[in-house]
């Protein structure tokens, strides 16, 4: 029989029990109005400082407070349990009003504070504190604003230079340097300066009417710490992805095509400086470049021909391509048309009959090839045809320079620009005046003996040796059309030739010395060309030059001061002392190959800075 059931316990009432039941069930309803009632006091927060102090001068009921008594008086809320809500709600808001009026007083005392201690007074502006990070915000919305516009508009672009600056690079060089030159006591002091003897309105050869020697060279008298310098600047524009342009200054004692040095001294007189290179080049394929202007050497070659200093004037087809078959050989190649003199158009200038047009030009053509054979082996090798066109010398018609003649028919076959060593001859024919033969004036000028058309054979390895580069250098030039029987014959009957002779003082065909051969041979070890702190390189190298292996004028303007006709050897070595800063240190040692004796020692000492 199972125990009877106790009745439940009866539970006292209690309003505020009944209260929570009700307030319960209209939980969603009260949610709502309370989200409404929070965004509309937010909005009467913001009003102003008058609205907060008239607030805290009369309070006004709050929206709950209002809110409550509505629901009481649709009987949503029983009337008890309303009014202990009703209750409850004013002893909050009582209590929020007196917080908020705290809060009011604070934030008047600390704007006063902020203003100096002045006391806002009705109609007055109080800015509002705006903290670091919104200010931030603002700067880098107004500033990516700007910038867009700024790219849409094209003036200007974050942290990069103007597109046009892109293009346009300059480059330049500076080298200082001391050059002692030592001459041996025992050579021939009767050496002709050609080059002079050329200028003006020509020497007179006639001992009847000029005694003077011609202008000669000093040969014995040493020359000790002579201080020079070189400094080059280029502007080179990149026009588009296929068409570069270049302008390039150099400075220069004279208008030696050979040399920018500038020997320094002088009185402390401004340097010279002068237009050294000024080219446009153009891609219209990959493997073809068209370059016109005046530019650097386009050519596979080294100082024996041309030297370093050297320019082009005129145009210059350069290709360059690698095999499809084998990435690790390229070949490469120019053609060049290289204008070397215009005769004036103009001459004589005292006539009315005109001499024709006479140029002289380099025609030049090479291939080559360059094979990687491996990471350390690198084999690069050029064949060259060089045709020197009308720069050989002819002798004139003869000419009565006594009765007034302008010059004779042949002036303008003596070559612009000259060194030494190259067999030369007299030029002029010269008609005597027949009432005094003997002292009739003969202004002469000279002019080249030989024609000049020359093979050139470069070849280069780059290996690597106990770690280090070692780079080996021949180069080996035959002039074609070398001969002397034909330089004989091409001064006439007369003998006109007047250098290349034997030490033993003849002028005769069987004291004749010249040759067409010229070669050289150099080891560098280390790096090539020094660039980075640190970097060095040693080297060792002979050269031989015959008088008539090419022309004289271009090559080397220090082995043996220039020219032809010699031969020695050179050591030199460099290091960098900083980046593109660079110390080097040559010493030459050079004498002749044929004629009278002519030894010369060469040291130089320099720095070199890139940028």
């Amino acid at each position: 029989m199972s125990a009877p059931t106790s009745a439940p316990t009866p539970v006292p009432f209690n309003p505020a029990n009944k209260a929570m039941n009700q307030l319960q069930r209209h939980i969603p309803i009260l949610r709502r109005c309370a989200l409404a009632a929070a965004v509309a006091s937010a909005f009467a927060l913001s009003a102003g400082h008058a609205s907060a102090q008239a607030a805290a001068a009369a309070p006004s009921e709050t929206a709950m407070v209002k809110l409550i008594r509505g629901l009481i008086q649709s009987g949503t809320l029983a009337k008890d349990v309303g009014e202990a809500l009703l209750a409850q709600a004013q002893t909050e808001a009582l209590a929020a009003q007196q917080a908020q009026q705290r809060l009011a007083a604070a934030s008047t005392a600390a704007s006063a504070s902020v203003a100096g201690g002045v006391r806002l007074e009705a109609g007055d502006v109080r800015v509002p504190y705006i903290s670091q990070t919104v200010r931030d915000q603002i700067r880098d919305e107004v500033k990516a604003q700007v910038m867009a516009q700024a790219k849409d508009e094209g003036w200007a672009a974050p942290n990069e230079t103007p597109e046009w600056s892109k293009r346009i690079r300059v480059e330049g060089d500076v080298r200082v340097r001391n050059e002692s030159r030592g001459y041996a006591g025992n050579n021939s002091n009767i050496e002709t300066n050609w080059s002079e003897f050329n200028k003006g309105a020509g020497y007179d050869i006639n001992q009847n009417t000029n005694l003077a020697l011609p202008p000669l060279l000093n040969t014995r008298q040493d020359r000790r710490n002579l201080f020079r310098a070189r400094a080059r600047l280029g502007v080179f524009a990149d026009l588009s992805e296929n068409t570069k342009a270049g302008v390039r200054l150099a400075s220069g004692s004279d208008e030696s095509p050979v040399s920018t040095t500038q020997t320094l001294g002088g009185g402390l007189g401004k340097k010279s400086v002068w237009l050294d290179q000024m080219w446009i080049s153009h891609k219209p394929v990959d493997w073809l470049t068209v370059t016109a202007g005046r530019f650097g050497n386009p050519f596979m070659s080294t100082d024996i021909l041309f030297s370093n200093d050297l320019n082009f004037d005129g145009i210059a087809a350069q290709f360059e391509k690698k095999l499809a078959s084998n990435r690790d050989l390229t070949l490469f190649g120019t053609l060049g048309l290289i204008p070397l003199e215009y005769n004036s158009d103009n001459s004589p200038s005292r006539s009315q009959n005109k001499m024709k047009s006479e140029n002289k030009w380099l025609l030049g053509a090479q291939a080559g090839a360059e094979w990687k054979i491996d990471e350390d082996n690198r084999l690069r090798g050029a064949l060259a045809y060089y045709n020197f066109r009308n720069i050989t010398g002819q002798i004139s018609q003869p000419c009565a320079l006594y009765s007034g003649d302008d010059g004779c028919s042949t002036d303008w076959s003596r070559p612009a620009f000259m060194q030494k060593g190259n067999t030369l001859m007299l030029l002029r024919d010269i008609k005597l005046d027949p009432l005094n033969p003997a002292g009739t004036p003969q202004p002469q000028y000279v002019g080249l003996a030989s024609k000049f058309r020359l093979i050139d054979l470069n070849l280069r390895w780059d290996t690597k040796v106990a770690g280090n580069n070692l780079r080996l250098d021949a180069n080996y030039v035959r002039n074609t059309a070398y001969s002397a029987t034909d330089i004989w014959n091409r001064a006439g009957v007369r003998s006109m030739i007047v250098n290349n002779f034997g030490a033993t003082g003849g002028t005769t065909k069987a004291d004749f010395k010249s040759g067409g051969n010229a070669y050289m041979l150099q080891a560098t070890y280390g790096k090539p060309a020094p660039a980075n702190r640190g970097d060095w390189n040693v080297l060792a190298g002979y050269k031989r030059i015959e008088p008539d292996a090419m022309p004289d004028g271009y090559n080397d303007s220090t082995f043996h001061g220039g020219g032809t006709n010699a031969r020695g050897y050179f050591l030199g070595g460099s290091y960098a002392i900083d980046k593109n800063m660079w110390f080097t240190g040559r010493w030459i040692s050079t004498k002749e190959v044929y004629g009278p004796p002519q030894s010369i020692d060469t040291l130089q000492l320099e720095f070199n800075a890139r940028f």
